[in-house]
């Protein structure tokens, strides 16, 4: 094979390449999960313009995925998770099909014109997002395959090339939606079947912390535990001590007061912003109840967890039904049940 199929403007030795080629595509995971993810999804930061431009520029040269397409079907993963709606569940669709064809399934999402309209609000729409980035997606890939080319050489830069339009489809819509609605550890109860598959949130930028996402959505922060790492946050506070980011939301960090005495609208308050905590504190003391106390613990949890569901009830018939529930969990013979309540009353 001829040396000059290797040669481009940066001589390097093999594994430069390779090094080239994860730097590249760690940027695209960079701008996935800060972004796409928790700038333009849910919100749970502000990026400054240029950044939030260099970002959509760089997905255009890389993955050719349209902002406001990306954005509709995640959001209406998290509206119809693990229903038939749901654009890419493990659950419903099986493992193989999400994990393999992850990108089939998003690719079929993203063309339906009710999806981007009902849940891709709020995505840019200036002038070059019409008539640049959404109209001519194959441009962006096709300078991306020059530059890699001429930077590195005609075989090198086409293996590079490859890398970057696999990169995305496989980890994002396969290993995350795929297994990270299947196999993995669980921190937080949620209604979804989601996980976390690894703590060290370093390969797919802190996306691997999916059930910590699930429970708390709106969180800038994936990790909650003091084991776990989530790099896209490291990239966030770095970004925010340069004044390009404002983080918006984070996940409620549990904070406990003296236990009250009567259940009252603070109290409500308290437990339903900490109801993840609430839940995962309520497994662990009842867990090694079995026979007719395991079925009052489980009758118990289910109606803890209808409070938050009831988005009709008015806050004065919720606190009379907290009011209610602690009641009868503190006079029930299940002592772990009666502790439990009395520690409810000191969320603050």
């Amino acid at each position: 094979m001829s040396p000059s199929l290797f040669s481009g403007v940066l001589d390097l030795p093999w594994w430069g390449y390779v090094l080239a080629a994860l730097l590249l595509t760690h940027i695209t995971i960079v701008a996935v999960t800060v972004f796409l993810h928790r700038h333009q999804t849910h919100h749970a930061l502000e990026l400054h313009a240029a950044l939030s431009h260099f970002f959509r520029f760089w997905l255009w040269l890389t993955t050719g995925m349209r902002t406001r397409e990306w954005v509709a079907v995640h959001r209406k993963h998290h509206a119809k998770c693990e229903t038939a709606e749901d654009p890419h569940s493990p659950q419903v669709l099986g493992i193989n099909r999400v994990l393999w064809g992850g990108v089939l399934l998003y690719v079929a999402e993203a063309a339906k014109r009710e999806t981007v309209e009902r849940y891709g609000q709020g995505t840019p729409d200036d002038w070059l997002e019409r008539n640049l980035y959404s109209r001519y997606v194959l441009l962006g890939l096709t300078l991306m395959g020059v530059s890699d080319v001429v930077l590195f050489g005609i075989v090198p830069g086409v293996l590079i090339l490859l890398t970057q339009i696999v990169w995305i489809p496989f980890w994002a819509a396969g290993v995350i939606n795929g297994i990270g609605h299947y196999a993995g550890y669980r921190s937080w109860p949620t209604a979804d079947a989601s996980t976390n598959i690894v703590p060290w949130g370093i390969l797919i930028g802190g996306e691997e912390l999916h059930n910590n996402h699930h429970a708390y959505v709106l969180s800038a922060r994936l990790s909650s535990k003091w084991y776990e790492l989530d790099i896209g946050w490291m990239y966030i506070r770095i970004l925010e001590a340069l004044g390009l980011a404002t983080v918006r939301h984070l996940a409620p960090v549990p904070r406990f007061a003296a236990a009250r005495e009567v259940v009252d609208a603070a109290m409500l308050l308290a437990v339903i912003a900490n109801r993840h905590d609430v839940l995962a504190r309520y497994d662990r003391a009842l867990k090694g109840e079995r026979g007719t106390a395991g079925e009052t613990a489980f009758s118990m949890r289910r109606e803890l967890a209808a409070l938050w569901g009831r988005s009709l009830s008015s806050r004065e018939r919720l606190v009379r039904q907290l009011e209610d529930w602690c009641k009868r969990a503190e006079s029930s013979s299940i002592r772990p049940l009666a502790e439990f309540s009395r520690r409810l009353r000191s969320y603050a």
